[in-house]
């Protein structure tokens, strides 16, 4: 169980690095195909960098972090695999990593970095006017869909594949 909760930290924490890296040093507009219709249609194209090798940094650290993300895969299988896990307790360890993933999503991107700190509007100020006056992100309803629907789906699948072997 600690391992689990300690797998799902570092995967917030890559999740983290990733979205840091592409809005504040890659800042490609390809990446932002989860934001609002309106706020894509507002970004504008960043041909300088923020600084001098910020894009290579960025590519840089998107690379280790989901290097990160890849390794919480293989270490949840391979110690389910050494602790002769059943599909029970796969399943539990996938849902559990993806709902703390999920909350902190919710609460610290949507919430906090959108709407209160302004995170994404500091790099990209065209688009503040979509999120003025929002106290939460865009998107509950999708959020909602994967905590609920989609992420117990996947990890139930993934937990069904590991108990084959």
């Amino acid at each position: 169980m600690l391992l689990t909760i300690f797998l799902a930290l570092v995967f917030c924490a890559a999740i983290t690095i990733l979205l840091i890296s592409a809005v504040a040093f890659v800042q490609n507009e390809k990446f932002f195909s989860s934001a609002p219709k309106e706020a894509q249609e507002l970004i504008k194209p960043r041909n300088e960098e923020l600084f001098y090798g910020a894009r290579a940094m960025g590519w840089v650290l998107i690379i280790i972090s989901l290097l990160m993300i890849l390794g919480v895969g293989v270490i949840s299988i391979w110690d389910g695999f050494r602790s002769g896990f059943s599909f029970t307790q796969f399943f539990l360890r996938f849902v559990l990593i993806f709902t703390i993933y999920k909350v902190y999503d919710m609460i610290f991107f949507d919430w906090f970095l959108l709407c209160r700190f302004r995170f994404f509007q500091y790099y990209f100020p065209e688009v503040a006017s979509v999120y003025n006056g929002r106290k939460y992100g865009y998107n509950i309803k999708s959020q909602l869909l994967k905590l609920l629907v989609i992420f117990p789906a996947a990890s139930a699948l993934a937990a069904w594949i590991c108990s084959l072997f």
